[in-house]
């Protein structure tokens, strides 16, 4: 787990600009979702193609905060990445095609297929029946075409997210930011989210926490969920 946080300097800019740190002081449970984004095989497994080992010392706190927010009407959806394999080509052919060796892109196949020990949900972490359980292609979960979560949210009436997983500058900040611009109250929850480093973390934290969401932790995010003044 990383030991960084968001900068006084930046909280400062933030007081600044909307006269408070916080966001959000309440969040309806029954309009939110926790979003937990690539905790699976391909990104926590020692020696994976797209290790990330910080992955590994938040499934504590991802496992606390899913049994949390679900007891008080949360709905726990889970995210997963694997891109499918035709004729030797992806469906996300550009990506594979240009920002990795090919080394790496025949190394990863097998973990990036669909269904496949690569997408399997970590060993650690426990999710529920009453989970949802969606597959994407994209970084972004939310970028049109990449995955079933903006009809699900839809569906689901959900207007609030709670963003965790792994990578907290990739896939995490690219869903965050898609989420607030289609509308959406966000909260990344620092301390259920991964990095390959302090620097990179602390950087997603800090675009975020300006631009799109929120960040909180964990306990932060519960107080918040069951703060309800009107009832």
């Amino acid at each position: 787990m990383h030991n960084v946080t968001v900068r006084q300097e930046i909280i400062d800019r933030v007081l600044a600009r909307r006269g408070r740190h916080h966001l959000f002081d309440s969040l309806n449970p029954q309009k939110t979702a926790l979003v937990v984004i690539d905790m699976q095989n391909l990104f926590c497994e020692p020696g994976a193609p797209a290790e990330v080992p910080a992955s590994r010392g938040i499934c504590d706190n991802i496992t606390r905060l899913c049994d949390e927010v679900r007891s008080i009407g949360v709905l726990v959806i889970w995210i997963s990445s694997a891109t499918s394999f035709s004729n030797g080509r992806s469906d996300w052919e550009m990506f594979l095609g240009n920002f990795v060796t090919d080394d790496v892109r025949r190394d990863g196949q097998e973990y990036l297929s669909p269904g496949g020990e690569g997408e399997q949900i970590w060993q650690d972490l426990r999710p529920h029946e009453s989970d949802l359980h969606i597959r994407k292609n994209r970084y972004s979960a939310l970028t049109p075409g990449a995955s079933m979560l903006q009809s699900a949210l839809s569906s689901h009436g959900i207007e609030n997210l709670l963003i965790a997983g792994t990578k907290t500058n990739i896939c995490c900040e690219s869903t965050a930011r898609d989420a607030m611009q289609l509308d959406h109250q966000v909260v990344m929850v620092e301390d259920c989210c991964a990095a390959l480093s302090d620097e990179e973390h602390r950087s997603a934290l800090e675009n975020v926490i300006q631009q799109f969401g929120d960040v909180m932790t964990a306990d932060e995010v519960v107080s918040v969920l069951k703060n309800r003044p009107n009832e």
